[in-house]
């Protein structure tokens, strides 16, 4: 376990001293997100923190390669596959801040980062079910990976809306997911606990925790496409080593209560990643039935309709970080506890969660707060109409424009905003 925190440790920390040098990169090459009448933001904010987590997992990796724990996992042909995918998302990413790409091209390079992974034999074979499931074909084992990898990496582009929301999300979810993970190499393996599955998910934790201080609000640097999309390769990578490598025929010999462990390595990644792909699957399925394309961006995410329910900036972050640890938490307890025992706690987790969602905290008090929920800061809205009514101002020949000052309240609908390249 000491050797997993110390990476975990490592990718924090190089993570955290490497975004002030995104930033300033970001800058230097106009990778900005500027203010428009439809984005929450009220600055100009940098949106490369994708490259400062890529040099955390690059370093955390070359380093676990040093250590006599982990050296063996480390120079594993999978490890270079889920680096090499990360490498090739965050340039794709960086290009798309930049330069904002078409969605076709995204998912050409999307397609290619999955399928060097699979090349690199990050590959699923087989799926834990009722009575076990081979993957009958390489071609579509191919398939199925990619899928997978490619709705990963949307997923937590999907959800990535406000400050902090889906470093917080994944670093919750990978938790979980890193706590299974060890669990199941100390059971499947008493005398060597290293495990590629379990190494690189707590670099995932950890480049999500360095990357954190500077991406909550009032947030800094975004992470951009660069990091949404490492992020999701990184943690489908991790879960495909694990579901991938289950002897579907052991089912087989098990039947009833005995069979349900069997399926936490094909629940639990869904779990963990619930949020953004319940988000993504709404948002498909609404711009379609409106005749939209799936990539068209509007205003109806999960983190928007909880900023419309009344929340502040924080409060919403937060009760979404509520939401992923009873899902992602809930799913692995049913390893270590009895299932009676673990849908009772999930059910009272829910309970909660439900009732800072909707109850009273949304519409009282001042708790968690932030100033431009209260009215101390005007909206970006606000912003743009100001600097519009300006410009109009000018091309009228009215003389200087005066300094206007935007309204500092805003509506719920002001608040329901993406930043540019999100969708």
């Amino acid at each position: 376990m000491r050797a997993y925190l110390l990476v975990m440790l490592i990718a924090a920390a190089v993570t955290y001293l490497a975004t002030p040098g995104a930033r300033w990169v970001a800058n230097r090459t106009n990778a900005i997100s500027a203010v428009r009448a439809r984005d929450v933001h009220v600055l100009p904010t940098p949106r490369l923190g994708g490259l400062a987590m890529l040099l955390g997992i690059v370093v955390a990796v070359l380093l676990a390669g040093q250590m006599p724990f982990l050296d063996g996992v480390a120079e594993e042909p999978q490890v270079l596959g889920i680096v090499g995918g990360a490498v090739i998302v965050c340039l794709l990413g960086w290009a798309d801040d930049v330069w904002d790409l078409d969605w076709m091209t995204k998912l050409a390079g999307q397609v290619l980062a999955a399928g060097f992974m699979a090349f690199n034999q990050v590959q699923l074979t087989s799926l834990p079910t009722p009575g076990g499931l081979t993957i009958p074909s390489a071609r579509l084992s191919l398939f199925v990976t990619v899928l997978v990898v490619v709705v990963a990496m949307n997923a937590v582009n999907f959800v990535d809306g406000l400050d902090g929301l889906a470093a917080g999300i994944v670093a919750i979810g990978g938790s979980a997911f890193f706590l299974y993970t060890y669990s199941l190499t100390t059971q499947a393996s008493p005398t060597d606990f290293s495990s590629l599955a379990a190494m690189m998910t707590a670099v995932l934790v950890g480049v999500c925790l360095g990357f954190l201080p500077h991406n909550f609000y009032p947030s800094h640097i975004f992470m951009g496409d660069s990091g949404s999309m490492v992020l999701g390769l990184v943690f489908a990578g991790a879960a495909i080593s694990v579901t991938g490598r289950i002897d579907p025929t052991i089912t087989d010999a098990l039947s009833g209560a005995q069979r349900a462990p069997l399926f936490i390595p094909l629940l639990l990644p869904l779990a963990v990643v619930m949020l953004p792909l319940l988000d993504m699957t709404m948002a498909v399925v609404r711009r379609l039935a409106a005749g939209k394309s799936p990539m068209a961006p509007d205003r109806m995410h999960l983190h928007h309709r909880m900023l419309a329910l009344g929340h502040s900036h924080r409060r919403a972050v937060l009760i979404l970080y509520v939401w992923t640890a009873v899902f992602a938490f809930g799913a692995s307890a049913f390893v270590r506890w009895r299932w009676q025992v673990v849908l009772v706690w999930l059910l009272v987790a829910v309970v909660v969660a439900l009732l800072l969602t909707l109850g009273p905290l949304r519409t009282r008090g001042r708790f968690l707060d932030d100033d431009v929920a209260s009215g101390a800061l005007p909206t970006a809205r606000a912003v743009a109409a100001a600097q519009a009514a300006q410009t109009a101002q000018v091309a009228r020949g009215a003389g200087p424009p005066p300094t206007v000052t935007p309204q500092p309240k805003e509506s719920d609908h002001d608040r329901t905003a993406t930043r540019p390249g999100q969708p």
